[in-house]
């Protein structure tokens, strides 16, 4: 009988060995620690350490196994270091890989947004995803099992006027676990992309971000925002079901149909809406 080396595929996110990046706060310390209530060891990789350890020391509170990391996920270099001390510290495999780290920017148009935006953007939400799958999943793909979860936005394909660098570093990831999915399929890899609308997070705190865009994302996330432990869970079932993409929202699901079904249409009411309100 064959021994899996991992949870059973349709249990994969029980009992994980886990790495999560951007663990400090948000979606990604509300991935850590479900997984952890699931009975996984779980890895806390932030660039911030000072957050990284909160998220480790809140899973270890709970009864839990945790490790915390500094880890910038724009550094190739870093991210192998993150794969090398994950693999040390479980004395074991990772079986599942959370690229979830990123940054928001937004409020102005293309050829207003500042270019050390444009590179920070894509350095951390698209590259600093491009590492992660880049180191890992020659690892997953070598044992045989396992899964990725790739953190994107519904931004990837909504195509939102004022959003072009983040939209564009989002739709990278989509099309990466896209990719990643065709490449990995019959090798016991499963892989996830999540795209979410307004979280209830801080990612507006340190990003690249306009003040009047900023008020407005704050507000909307407040009002209509989905916690990240229901997003986190929402996903986290989907990946164990094989679930290619997850719009864990109506509002995402509804965009996500429209655009597919009517992309010229779609795009000329994004630019009457943006004429109306500017």
């Amino acid at each position: 009988m064959h021994v899996w080396p991992f949870p059973r595929p349709d249990r994969r996110t029980y009992g994980a060995d886990a790495v999560v990046t951007g663990a400090g706060s948000g979606i990604g310390r509300a991935f850590a620690v479900e997984l952890s209530r699931r009975g996984g060891r779980v890895v806390c990789a932030d660039i911030d350490a000072t957050s990284a350890r909160e998220t480790s020391t809140l899973i270890r509170s709970e009864g839990g196994e945790a490790l915390d990391i500094e880890c910038d996920v724009a550094d190739a270099s870093q991210v192998l270091n993150l794969a090398d001390a994950s693999e040390q510290w479980l004395e074991s495999p990772v079986s599942l890989v959370i690229n979830n780290a990123g940054i928001g920017t937004g409020g102005n148009v293309i050829g207003e947004t500042p270019l050390i935006d444009w590179q920070r953007t894509i350095d951390i939400n698209l590259l600093g995803v491009i590492h992660g799958c880049h180191v890992f999943t020659p690892r997953l793909r070598a044992y045989g099992s396992g899964g990725i979860i790739n953190v994107a936005s519904a931004a990837s394909f909504g195509a939102a006027p004022r959003m072009a660098a983040y939209n564009v570093s989002k739709a990278g990831v989509l099309a990466l676990s896209e990719t990643l999915a065709a490449e990995l399929s019959g090798a016991g890899v499963a892989v996830t992309v999540l795209c979410p609308t307004l979280v209830k997070t801080n990612i507006n705190d340190n990003a690249a971000i306009t003040e009047s865009a900023a008020h407005l994302a704050t507000t909307l996330m407040k009002l209509i925002g989905s916690s990240p432990e229901s997003i986190v869970r929402t996903t986290l079932d989907a990946h164990d079901r094989g679930q290619l993409h997850v719009m864990p929202q109506l509002d995402a699901k509804v965009a996500w149909q429209l655009k597919r079904l009517a992309p010229g249409t779609y795009t000329r009411a994004l630019g009457l809406i943006e004429r109306v309100a500017n």
